[in-house]
């Protein structure tokens, strides 16, 4: 038997009508944070090519490093931009978000076995590794907070033009 009042009926449906209604996301970053993550972004890049430029490496290797430093900053954008599109209901196909997170975790391999397998100091395969981690997530921030700012002035600018 099924005992239910109305009163319970229209707390159900409040719950319904709740789970529908579109996020609103109201909190801009703040210019601090977004110049922290550009600084970190810009150190962690610059640091990880200077790096290869005074390395004593020949040339096709030093050719890997940076190539898999690029492919690792596109993937982790990539990624971050899927989620974010998931998130604001934006069509993001499963095999993309799929690819995404396959590329971001293929470029970190790609490190860790070149830098597991490379002739270098302990000391300097744990300078890339973090230079590459710091430059993953410095450009993760950067593009979070790019889509947040975006974010929020299309919400502004829509609430104005129906005042």
């Amino acid at each position: 038997m099924n005992y239910q009042t109305t009163v319970s009926l229209k707390d159900e449906e409040k719950v319904k009508t709740k789970k529908k209604e579109k996020k609103v996301y109201n909190n801009k970053p703040t210019p601090a944070f977004i110049g922290a993550s550009w600084t970190a972004l810009l150190i962690g890049m610059v640091s990880y090519c200077v790096g290869l430029w005074n390395a004593d490496m020949m040339l096709n290797e030093k050719g890997y490093y940076f190539t898999v430093l690029l492919f690792g900053l596109f993937s982790v954008i990539s990624v971050q931009k899927a989620v974010r599109d998931k998130l604001e209901d934006i069509q993001v196909t499963e095999i993309y978000f799929g690819i995404s997170w396959f590329t971001s975790i293929a470029a970190i391999v790609l490190l860790v076995i070149g830098l597991w397998n490379a002739n270098l100091e302990l000391s300097e395969k744990g300078f890339y590794g973090m230079s590459f981690t710091l430059s993953l997530f410095a450009a993760i921030a950067v593009q979070k907070n790019t889509r947040d700012v975006a974010y929020i002035d299309k919400e502004i600018a829509s609430k104005e033009n129906e005042d």
